[in-house]
């Protein structure tokens, strides 16, 4: 099965097409990509050129995807708008990409008659208290971002209802690991800490988020691409959830920074307090998560201390610039420390 993924070079969608490549030695990968802030040539550096084409172009271009997708047996969509921060500023571009986007997938992907697997979040659940999410929980969303993705859910589910398309959706609770774009949570405060910036704190940090190891998921989107059912819901919940603060926290300790950097900022609008998926129905394909937060924290931290040449560019181009309009406060410049294992406060 050769396999076009939209939105391959972000940090998702990369980590995908690697296990793709790593487990299936004698298919190929076609990634369509239009390259914004977060999708990067640099996510797919080191693959076979000879089973790895980078294909430059927006999902929203019908002409482009059906060109893209000749030659593939499937389609996995990650191509998206995904900062919930920026969703709140600017929510037209997500409803551009997330909606009309995967429109235009869906229509190229029936028309070729391939598979088409969207891969979506489970903030379109919205927020819970106790307990976890199943596959037949309503959607709510809070977020422009959110919405968006949810009305590409649902679209999916139009698509097979009226037409019988071979569609099907797989949500998966907060990734993390190496090559994030350092927009969200973890590598932000990783950053910050090697650097020794502040680390900013939405409310109180009591927002609880269920932990998905990147690889972890990308096995499990290849599980459901294989073994998933037509007009199905799959959900990906990671094995460990932890407090906001908790996770910062342990993200000092593991960069030898103490607690004086953290810094509380207003909360951001609609803020989702918990969120909790169950994984049964994917564990019940022959998948299950195989790394816990504690040691990917770790193996994340590691990765960024080690990849200076990777996120040293971002830090110092357009991020700098989003950063200082969201957190209202600039940063240090000279982030050379981040290349010496323990750094102090």
């Amino acid at each position: 099965m050769n396999v076009l993924v939209t939105g391959g070079a972000g940090f998702i969608g990369s980590s995908y097409v690697r296990h793709r490549l790593d487990a299936h030695p004698d298919f190929s990968v076609r990634v369509l990509d239009k390259l914004t802030y977060a999708g990067r040539r640099e996510n797919l550096e080191g693959l076979p050129a000879e089973r790895c084409e980078l294909v430059v172009a927006d999902v929203a271009d019908r002409d482009a995807v059906r060109a893209a997708l000749e030659g593939c047996d499937a389609l996995v969509n990650f191509a998206a708008e995904t900062h919930v921060d920026r969703s709140i500023t600017a929510p037209g571009e997500f409803i551009q990409t997330d909606v009309y986007g995967t429109y235009v997938l869906l229509e190229a992907a029936r028309d070729a008659g391939v598979r088409h697997l969207q891969v979506s979040t489970d903030e379109v659940y919205g927020s819970i208290d106790e307990g976890s999410f199943t596959e037949t929980s309503p959607l709510d969303p809070s977020s422009p971002y959110s919405a968006s993705k949810a009305g590409g859910d649902l679209l999916v589910g139009a698509f097979r209802s009226t037409y019988d398309a071979d569609a099907l959706i797989v949500r998966a609770s907060n990734n993390y690991g190496p090559r994030q774009y350092p927009e969200k949570l973890i590598p932000l405060c990783v950053l910050n800490a090697l650097a020794g910036d502040p680390l900013p704190v939405y409310g109180d940090g009591k927002q609880v988020r269920n932990w998905l190891w990147v690889e972890d998921f990308a096995s499990a989107i290849d599980a459901v691409l294989e073994f998933g059912e037509p007009g199905e819901v799959y959900n990906v919940g990671g094995p460990d959830e932890l407090p906001n603060i908790e996770v910062i926290q342990r993200i000092l300790e593991l960069t030898g920074r103490d607690e004086s950097l953290i810094s509380y900022v207003d909360d951001r609008l609609g803020h989702d307090r918990r969120y909790s998926l169950s994984a049964a129905k994917t564990e019940g394909l022959g998948w299950e998560a195989a790394v816990r937060f504690e040691d990917g924290i770790e193996r994340t931290v590691e990765w960024y201390r080690e990849n200076e040449w990777w996120w040293k560019p971002i830090r110092g181009g357009e991020y700098r610039e989003y950063y200082e309009r969201q957190y209202g406060a600039g940063l240090l410049s000279d982030t050379s420390s981040a290349s010496r294992p323990g750094v102090s406060g």
